[in-house]
């Protein structure tokens, strides 16, 4: 298999040294670029068509907020497939991370993570997952996110947010939106995890999400977040 093609961004070139010499000491992930900011990202993911991109959130010049939102916007404008991303941050519980995943984020790692942690991070995106479990991201959203409270009429909500979804598809959306893995919605529901998997691979097709942490977003701003 062709190695993982993976983009480093940050304005540190010593960071970005040791991020090239750990992620290069594996077979499989090899760095086909770096890019000191936002705005060099995009121009570096569309010479170099990375897999993943890691990208600093707070830079000067150009953030990772706005080189995540660049860098898919112009794999969109060029119809080419679009790197999975995750933004690299010093605080847990950040607003700039959930900011960045709204942007289109697959999820967000802290830069003192353990290398093995990352490692498997970027092949966790890689195979469409997200790195941060949705209920880490309900946290978040909850300490973090200043939107307005969800509408006080949640079937009505259910019922215009999720028409695309079959009765059957809307209990997994509930169950993926409380942070549930495929093993636990597939005892719950008495399903196997293959039934599972698929449900879920119709949900974010039909509604045109990435991954489970876009799933809890939409649910979190159409008011289909279970109270806490």
């Amino acid at each position: 298999m062709k190695p993982i093609r993976v983009l480093l961004v940050d304005d540190q070139p010593l960071f970005r040294r040791g991020m090239r010499m750990l992620i290069e000491s594996q077979p499989d992930l090899t760095v086909v670029g770096e890019a000191g900011d936002g705005g060099e990202a995009v121009t570096a993911a569309a010479e170099h068509s990375p897999h993943v991109v890691l990208i600093d959130i707070r830079m000067p010049r150009v953030d990772g907020i706005a080189g995540t939102s660049g860098i898919l916007r112009a794999a969109a404008e060029a119809e080419q497939t679009a790197p999975r991303i995750i933004v690299l941050t010093t605080f847990d519980l950040d607003d700039a991370a959930l900011r960045a995943i709204r942007a289109g984020a697959s999820g967000f790692l802290l830069k003192d993570a353990e290398p093995e942690f990352l490692l498997a991070a970027i092949r966790a995106v890689h195979g469409g997952h997200a790195v941060v479990a949705p209920g880490a991201i309900a946290d978040l959203l909850t300490h973090v996110d200043a939107r307005p409270a969800p509408p006080a009429d949640l079937t009505a909500a259910r019922d215009t947010a999720l028409t695309a979804l079959s009765p059957r598809e809307r209990e997994i959306f509930g169950t993926i939106a409380e942070g549930l893995s495929n093993a636990e919605i597939a005892e719950r529901e008495y399903v196997s995890e293959a039934t599972v998997k698929s449900h879920v691979g119709r949900i974010l097709a039909k509604l045109g999400l990435r991954d489970r942490v876009q799933v809890v977003l939409y649910a979190h701003d159409h008011g289909l977040l279970p109270r806490r």
